[in-house]
């Protein structure tokens, strides 16, 4: 069966999947739809929390970023999770304590002032269009070359996905999808991650991979990444770095305090019947959270070394456009791969000279092309799509309900 087929197929059946809960769940009174009525089990929330939290940022673009910025992408990992353990630990709680269902019902309380509430309110709308706009691009790229629709009409069957679900189950109908979805992601995010672990290192586990051995030699996989970058003038992947340590901390502590303030994600809270709940699920979310976040450092680390070997196959030679392979061809119908021949000589040049480099590369395209790259089966290429789209949604279900109880109740 043809990938696209496969892809069909597999979507579809999550799609049908969330709807289906969405109706076994739909909310029956106002509580459950602003907050599932406050009785979601710990356990059930974390996960729920997970899939909320871990969006198309953390399915598609992190590992992107991490694999063309080297060890400088940490702080990615390092400054959302820090901000998540900020939220659950030092905030998400207390909000929960207070009595109140909403961040702007908060604010309103605390400092005596209507005014006060309304600004919370259009932050808070500013930050969840914000972020919906960055989901939506996660659902047009994998809808653009998987589905193979333009990015408009991909946008429009999400959207409508997320409107079914939201609308008929509310934050009830939400949770439960989250659930389904947080099992989609994972195991569209790992599943591959062990594949090409195995392929690369012989390890079945892409956290152990990063730091073996390559199949069949005594080198490091992260000293032949090192290798292949630096041959052609890149920055050494293991200590690339932008600016100095100050500006890594200050980076860091900027993205823990922006994700500290995620509206979506502190709403979960609210979804358990006691403030004791919302610390039990704050620790199960950041446990199933870790699963994807200690993965993505040898997904970036892989992609990227299968991405080097594909377009320059040995030192000092350069992959021939007109053989390039079937997976290079399709992401290049995407308009987020390309080739510019500047010199003319028919061979793809890929360095960081601006001057000089002739492929272009969407950071965003990694993670979804990674088992293109590596020649994985079409079920595993099928099923990254399916994970990618199940991020998306999740977070954008999330966002969308946020701005509608928070404003609601404001």
């Amino acid at each position: 069966m043809d990938l696209k087929t496969i892809t069909y197929l597999v979507v579809g059946a999550t799609f049908a999947l969330y709807i289906g809960i969405a109706i076994w769940a739909r909310a029956g009174t106002t509580k459950e739809f602003y907050v599932a009525g406050g009785g979601v089990n710990p356990i059930a929330n974390g996960m729920a929390t997970a899939a909320d939290w871990m969006s198309a940022a953390s399915f598609i673009s992190m590992a992107g970023l991490i694999a063309f910025m080297g060890y400088g992408g940490s702080v990615f990992l390092m400054g959302w999770t820090g901000g998540y353990v900020l939220l659950a630990l030092l905030l998400a709680p207390y909000l929960r304590k207070f009595g109140k269902f909403t961040v702007p019902e908060f604010v309103g309380e605390r400092f005596y002032s209507n005014t006060a509430r309304v600004v919370a309110v259009a932050c808070l709308i500013i930050a969840s269009v914000t972020y919906v706009i960055g989901q939506m691009k996660g659902v047009g790229v994998a809808f653009g070359r998987f589905l193979e629709v333009d990015y408009a009409t991909g946008l429009y069957i999400g959207m409508g996905i997320v409107f079914i679900y939201a609308v008929l189950g509310g934050m009830k109908g939400i949770t439960y999808t989250q659930i389904a979805q947080y099992c989609v992601l994972i195991l569209a995010y790992t599943i591959p991650a062990v594949f090409i672990s195995l392929q690369l290192t012989g390890n079945p586990f892409p956290q152990l991979g990063l730091g073996s051995t390559m199949v069949g030699t005594d080198q490091y996989l992260l000293d032949r990444l090192d290798q292949v970058v630096t041959e052609i003038g890149f920055t050494e992947y293991t200590t690339a770095v932008r600016g100095d340590t100050l500006n890594m901390f200050v980076y860091t502590m900027s993205l823990m305090i922006g994700t500290a303030g995620l509206p979506h994600v502190i709403i979960r809270f609210f979804t358990v019947p006691k403030v004791r709940d919302a610390r039990t699920s704050a620790g199960w979310a950041l446990f199933f959270i870790a699963i994807l976040y200690t993965t993505a450092p040898a997904v970036a680390a892989m992609a990227r070394l299968n991405l080097m070997d594909t377009v320059n196959p040995a030192q000092g030679q350069h992959m021939a456009y007109d053989e390039r392979p079937d997976w290079f061809k399709n992401w290049e119908k995407t308009g987020l791969l390309g080739f510019n021949d500047k010199n003319g000589d028919g061979r793809v040049q890929y360095t960081p000279s601006k001057e000089t480099n002739e492929l272009k590369v969407d950071r965003d395209i990694m993670v979804l092309a990674n088992p293109e790259i590596a020649s994985l089966p079409n079920w595993v290429i099928a099923l990254v799509a399916a994970g990618g789209l199940a991020a998306a949604l999740s977070t954008a279900a999330g966002l969308l309900l946020a701005i509608s109880s928070q404003s609601h109740m404001t």
